[in-house]
């Protein structure tokens, strides 16, 4: 067959399938437009999930009437002249392929009025007459799509449900406006509207609208977090390790504001979370890089989702260590919230009327046992006959502690008592009060009510405890009797060859034996039972993909775990107050003690609000 060059209109079209997927492809090409316009305010306006029209208005710059049959020609574009502006691209946009790419698939208007000219101009793609014509418009640029792949039939085969192409089109939406909260976006959807998201330019602004695009739940358990290092910028907000989720859904990473996706990211989010989230779980984040623009290649995929970095080691080892520093700072503090938090509403009693004036309390004077409570098993209580307090919480507290404050088994030591009669005293965790069967640890701190899974805490505590004496020791290597001899690619070989010191930094010590063999001399101590060869081999990957590896960081501190819980205290044991409030110090100087090891919260924050509401308490 012999080589001819392709017709203009099959290769717009052909283009147009790199560019133009669906709907939600045409409005993210042309929100990007808007965005390097200038844009302060960008209009959506669907019907029937944008297959039938998409309608996209802004107020930037405006085009030009002699610029308006350019802007649908193929490469043309404003935003570069030159390689050196493509080597340093700080536009969404720059080759010049959206407007004509969806031109050649559905029908389109474009129309602008150029920075407050006196009269705005509009141009019909591929219609007969290729002349502007003029046009009532305010500054700004406006988009209208007609019948996407109305030319394409094979392709309007593929398109999915109203519903479900529009949820595409919500999701191109709320990605770009959680990449410039300076802009304002409205969307609508057969005249009804869907998102009002106005323009934010403070923190709290921009939290408004976080909790509007990913919930408020997202920001109440989240971290805010800015560090800056060798010339990068990490800025944005983390959810705490309890907010995970069961599909990375709500995963948000932005580089100088574009939205990407990308594998070396991931896997040092990834790995920053190893130690604190619970297995088959995902965290949630929204996170903004900041970077000088020769060191990021953005023409690396059509659709700009994927980006090249030219020291990807630098940027993987900077996200990391900033995450896990920040999740590592995450303990209870004064000012840190819970990382986890009781309902905002449980029901209350049917029948409150039941507890009237003369409701008896029983206070046990002896440590109770765990059979189930009885007036045999308890011959010696004291009775009082309790008055209803007509009294907020906060104000009933000094009444219960004049009627029982003999009550030994629920107030601190004495020591600890004068401290605490100062609220400003409290520490973040407070004192203990009581324990609750044997598992859980009741304190009171200055906000209200403070719940802990004891075994939970004491296991990240001792795990913490093992990982410091295991460091400050240097990782002990173990011999082999018989050196075990692994087969891998020349590839990995000469890997292997070359990172000799990081082995032997982790405890392995390899040796090279031919062009695809290496030898596995020693192994760290605590892994001498594991599948070393198997390790070897990811490490081999890690490094080879990466740069670098935590495999065997992960497989020891897989040990140390398993060894923390079985050396923690179990369940049922009776814990002294000395004892639990020995605990919640060590929780509050402990790294990462708001999750046990496997990622479960290790305690709770009621508030004296929360009681309130439940017990109805000014209602």
């Amino acid at each position: 067959m012999p080589i001819r060059p392709l017709p203009d209109h099959l290769i717009n079209q052909i283009a147009a399938g790199e560019v133009v997927e669906r709907p939600a492809s045409v409005v993210k090409e042309l929100l990007e437009n808007a965005v390097d316009a200038g844009a302060s305010r960008i209009d959506i306006d669907l019907e029937q999930g944008g297959i039938k029209r998409i309608r996209i208005r802004d107020n930037g710059c405006g085009i030009p009437k002699d610029e308006l049959s350019l802007a649908l020609s193929r490469h043309a574009t404003s935003k570069i002249s030159s390689l050196e502006d493509l080597e340093q691209v700080r536009s969404l946009g720059f080759r010049g392929e959206a407007l004509p790419s969806i031109a050649s698939v559905a029908r389109l208007t474009l129309s602008s009025c150029y920075q407050e000219a006196e009269q705005g101009w509009s141009l019909v793609a591929n219609s007969a007459n290729p002349s502007p014509e003029p046009a009532a418009h305010a500054t700004g640029t406006t988009v209208e799509v007609y019948d996407l792949f109305f030319n394409v039939p094979a392709r309007r085969k593929f398109l999915k449900t109203e519903k479900t192409e529009l949820s595409h089109i919500e999701e191109a939406v709320r990605k770009l406006a959680l990449s410039r909260f300076d802009i304002s976006f409205h969307l609508r959807h057969n005249q009804k509207t869907l998102l009002q998201l106005n323009s934010a330019s403070n923190r709290v602004a921009s939290e408004r609208r976080l909790a509007e695009i990913c919930g408020e739940p997202f920001v109440q358990q989240s971290q805010y977090l800015e560090h800056e290092a060798s010339g990068l910028r990490l800025w944005g907000w983390v959810a705490l390790p309890t907010f995970s989720r069961s599909q990375a859904d709500l995963q948000y990473f932005y580089v100088n504001q574009r939205a990407v996706r990308d594998r070396l990211i991931a896997h040092a989010v990834r790995q920053a979370y190893q130690d604190v989230l619970y297995q088959g779980r995902h965290p949630a984040f929204v996170l903004y890089l900041e970077i000088e623009p020769q060191l990021v290649d953005v023409n690396a995929h059509p659709t700009k989702h994927e980006v090249r970095f030219r020291e990807g080691r630098l940027i993987h080892d900077f996200i990391f260590h900033t995450l896990h520093q920040l999740l590592a700072e995450l303990r209870p503090s004064a000012e840190t919230a819970s990382p986890a938090h009781f309902p905002t509403y449980v029901q209350p009693l049917a029948r409150p009327d039941l507890f009237d004036t003369h409701t008896t309390l029983s206070i046990a004077t002896e440590p109770l046992s765990n059979t189930q409570p009885n007036q045999a098993a308890f011959p010696n209580h004291y009775h009082y006959q309790q008055p209803r307090l007509g009294l907020p919480v906060r104000e009933s507290l000094p009444v219960y502690a004049q009627l029982y404050g003999q009550t030994a088994t629920l107030k601190p030591s004495s020591t600890e008592a004068e401290t605490s009669s100062a609220v400003a005293d409290f520490p973040p965790l407070g004192y203990a009060l009581a324990q609750l069967h044997g598992v859980y640890i009741l304190a009171q701190n200055a906000q209200g009510l403070v719940l802990v899974d004891m075994h939970a805490a004491h296991e990240r505590i001792t795990y913490e405890q093992l990982k410091i004496n295991m460091q400050s020791d240097s990782i002990r290597s173990q011999p082999l009797l018989v050196p075990q001899a692994v087969h891998v690619s020349r590839r990995e070989a000469d890997q292997a060859e070359a990172q000799v010191s990081i082995f032997q930094a982790l405890g392995f010590e390899l040796s090279r034996m031919g062009l695809e063999k290496i030898v596995i001399r020693a192994v760290p101590s605590l892994l001498k039972d594991s599948d070393t060869e198997s390790l070897v081999r990811d490490v081999l990957a890690d490094l080879m993909t990466h740069g670098s590896s935590q495999r065997i960081q992960n497989a020891m501190n897989e040990i140390l775990g398993t060894m923390a819980c079985h050396g923690s205290v179990r369940a049922n044991r009776r814990l002294t107050l000395p004892e639990m409030n020995a605990l919640l110090r060590d929780m509050e100087r402990t790294e990462r003690s708001g999750q046990c090891n496997h990622g479960r919260p290790t305690w709770l924050q009621m508030s004296m609000e929360q009681i309130d509401k439940l017990f109805m308490r000014g209602q």
